[in-house]
């Protein structure tokens, strides 16, 4: 029996991991990514939705969806839409589930249009400079706060 469900949601650009400033980002890869974390998921007895979108109407209906569909938290790097999107803001707050921001580097030792998240202030979490490490800091917390107390 499934612990619960958990999205994942990788927003424009980081379909090009590994090969996109890797000084900033890494050699490892979205696929790389993805399995780790269907690998975590599997072990601990939960379901994992992966998606990556280049496009924020794709990632806002994954969101949509995942409100209908029994899905209990959601894992997002929104990467630039961190800053721009108030759409992706909404989604999330209609989400009655966890939510956990993750950002590969720390956009904060960054250019100072990143330091800005709209997607923090609905996040339950954030997860900034592990490398991709966060995204399996994330599945981490969002395990522990699910629980049953």
């Amino acid at each position: 029996m499934s612990q619960g469900k958990v999205l994942v949601l990788h927003g424009p650009n980081l379909n090009l991991l590994g090969t996109r400033q890797p000084e900033i980002y890494g050699y490892e890869t979205l696929d790389d990514v993805d399995s780790a974390l269907r690998e975590k998921a599997i072990l601990a007895g939960w379901d994992i939705h992966c998606l990556q979108s280049n496009h924020e109407g794709e990632l806002i209906d994954a969101i949509h969806t995942a409100r209908l569909d029994g899905t209990v938290a959601i894992i997002i790097n929104p990467a630039a839409y961190t800053h721009t999107s108030v759409a992706i803001l909404d989604a999330l707050n209609a989400f009655e589930g966890k939510v956990f921001e993750v950002h590969i580097s720390n956009v904060h030792q960054r250019e100072s249009f990143r330091h800005h998240s709209y997607v923090s202030l609905r996040a339950d979490g954030v997860i900034a400079g592990l490398g991709t490490r966060g995204y399996r800091a994330a599945l981490d917390a969002v395990i522990e706060a699910t629980q049953p107390t």
